[in-house]
C-alpha cells in the first residue's frame, strides 16, 4: 500500500471516530440532562379551597352527619347473577381481614404512592419546585371523586353485600347500620383510581421522565384496593367497577382540564422578547486527528 493511501486510510479512520465519540458523548449528556417541564395552570386560592373544602365536606358527612343522610332502608335491594357469582367466588373466608388490608392500601398507601412518585418524578428531572404543587392537584381529585361518590352512595341506596346475605331481623343489628346500604359505588375504589389517575396526568403533563411509574404501581394498587373490597364483602363487582371508571375519569379529567400545561415560549426567546442563540442541550463535541 501507498503511502498516501495509508495518509487517506487513516485520515478516514480518524474522522469515523470523530462522528462516533461525538454521538457517544452527546447520548451520554443528553441522558444525565434533565427533560425540560412544563409549568401548569392552576390557582391557588381555588385549589386550596376546593381540597380543604372537599375534604371536610366529606369527614362531616361521614362522621358527623351520616346517620341523618343514608337511606335507612335500601332503594336498590336486587343482585343480579353476575354480581352474586362473583361475590361468592371472591369473597374472603375473613373479610375483615380483606376490609382491614383495603382501608391500608386505600387511605395509606395510595396517597403516599401517588404524592410520592409523582415527587420522585420531579425530583429526576431537578424540579423538586413542583412538588408542592403536585401533590396539592393530586389530592384535589382524589378529593372532588370521593365527595361525588359519597353524593350518589346517599341517593342510590344500594345494600351492601353482606347486609344483602343476612335475614331480615339481623340487618338493623349490624355494627354500623347506617352504612348498610350505601355499597354503590365504591369509595376506596374511586378514591385510589382518581389519585392513580391523577399522578400519572400531573406528571406526564409535567414532561417527567418517569411518568409511566406513576401510572404503573399507582393502577396496580387501586385494582388491588378495588379486589379487596369485594373480598372484604362491602362491595359488588358493579361498585367496583362504577368506582374505578369514574375516579379513573375524575383523577384524569380534572387535572387536564383545569390545570392543563401552559404554552412554553418559542425555544430562544427570552423574557424580554430578544431572540438568543439556541444551541442543542447536552452537545459535546470531540475532535480526533
Amino acid at each position: 500500500m501507498r503511502y498516501s493511501e495509508v495518509v487517506r486510510v487513516r485520515r478516514r479512520l480518524a474522522v469515523t471516530g470523530a462522528t462516533l465519540a461525538l454521538c457517544l458523548e452527546s447520548t451520554l449528556a443528553a441522558a444525565q440532562t434533565p427533560a425540560p417541564t412544563h409549568a401548569l395552570r392552576w390557582d391557588p386560592a381555588l385549589d386550596v379551597t376546593v381540597t380543604v373544602g372537599g375534604a371536610a365536606l366529606w369527614l362531616a358527612s361521614e362522621y358527623l352527619f351520616k346517620g341523618d343522610l343514608a337511606p335507612s332502608r335500601c332503594r336498590w335491594c336486587s343482585v343480579d347473577s353476575a354480581d352474586a357469582g362473583v361475590r361468592d367466588a371472591l369473597v374472603w373466608r375473613n373479610p375483615g381481614s380483606a376490609d382491614a388490608i383495603s382501608n391500608v392500601t386505600g387511605f395509606v398507601l395510595m396517597p403516599l404512592a401517588a404524592v410520592g412518585l409523582d415527587a420522585l418524578a420531579a425530583a429526576h428531572e431537578h424540579a423538586s419546585g413542583n412538588i408542592g404543587e403536585d401533590a396539592l392537584l393530586i389530592v384535589e381529585a382524589g378529593v372532588v371523586a370521593e365527595d361525588f361518590t359519597q353524593l350518589t352512595k346517599m341517593l342510590v341506596g344500594r345494600e351492601r353485600p353482606f347486609v344483602h346475605a343476612l335475614p331480615p331481623d339481623q340487618k338493623p343489628l349490624t355494627p354500623l347500620p347506617s352504612d348498610n346500604n350505601l355499597s354503590f359505588f365504591s369509595g376506596h375504589t374511586s378514591e385510589t383510581f382518581a389519585l392513580a389517575a391523577a399522578s400519572g396526568t400531573v406528571a406526564t403533563m409535567r414532561g417527567y421522565r418517569w411518568a409511566p411509574l406513576a401510572w404503573s404501581v399507582g393502577g396496580a394498587i387501586a385494582a388491588t384496593t378495588g379486589y379487596l373490597r369485594i373480598a372484604a364483602d362491602k362491595h359488588w363487582l358493579t361498585d367496583v367497577v362504577v368506582g374505578a371508571l369514574v375516579g379513573a375519569g375524575i383523577g384524569f379529567a380534572l387535572p387536564f382540564v383545569f390545570h392543563s400545561a401552559v404554552a412554553d415560549p418559542p425555544a430562544g426567546v427570552t423574557s424580554s422578547g430578544l431572540r438568543a442563540p439556541v444551541l442543542p442541550a447536552g452537545t459535546a463535541m470531540t475532535f480526533l486527528w
